[in-house]
């Protein structure tokens, strides 16, 4: 799909990224999309017995929201992403230290990543909400490599302490899924998700609220 294809799925303008990751806003940069950036206040934490699918669809759907109610027009896109490695989240370090921590955690395992997706139309509150899971195998670390990696500082701010796209491309042995996912905004998806947003038309009706039609 052409930079110029994905344009055209939206269709009310201005997009908006509710986010406050520059991850996500390079990938939109680099699909040549004309957007806007404001940062939801959303608090990340998990509800009990949370599934990761429903968390992270949750969140996402919260931030676009959160951020739609600024705006009378146009389309905004939240999304989360969380690591999950044996069922438990991976969120963000702490420190150097517990950067060192989780990759000696990880390190030659597998491990999942799950973004949810969150799409809103603010002209008339139309929303969808999807999510994309990839499998991620670490490759078995030495603590040389990890402390090397740390120093760097670039797992500070990232979930599950390393950016596949980055430096972290040399930590990862193999990837089941969409790259991009892991990045932190499954493209492919979000796609879809704004062809079925395009696809939705309401109509008012005299007795009520807007229907679907």
């Amino acid at each position: 799909m052409s930079c110029a294809m994905v344009s055209r799925l939206i269709t009310e303008a201005p997009f908006v990224l509710a986010s406050s990751s520059p991850r996500r806003r390079r990938i939109l940069e680099g699909l040549d999309l004309e957007f806007t950036v404001e940062h939801p206040g959303v608090p990340e934490d998990a509800l009990d017995g949370e599934a990761p699918d429903d968390h992270v669809t949750r969140l996402a759907l919260a931030k676009a929201t959160e951020v739609a109610e600024r705006h009378k027009s146009g389309t905004v896109l939240g999304a989360d992403t969380i690591v999950l490695l044996g069922g438990q989240i991976l969120g963000k370090p702490a420190d150097a230290a517990d950067a060192r921590r989780m990759l000696r955690t990880t390190r030659g395992r597998w491990h999942e990543v799950f973004s949810g997706v969150g799409l809103i139309r603010c002209s008339d509150g139309v929303s969808v909400t999807g999510y994309e899971r990839t499998r991620v195998l670490m490759r078995d670390l030495t603590d040389a490599d990890i402390d090397d990696y740390v120093a760097g500082g670039e797992p500070l701010d990232k979930a599950g302490s390393y950016a596949i796209q980055e430096c972290g491309a040399a930590v990862v042995d193999r990837v089941e899924g969409c790259f991009y996912n892991v990045v932190g905004l499954p493209v492919a998806l979000m796609c879809r998700m704004l062809e079925e947003l395009a696809a939705t038309r309401y109509r008012c009706d005299t007795r009520g609220p807007l229907e679907e039609t």
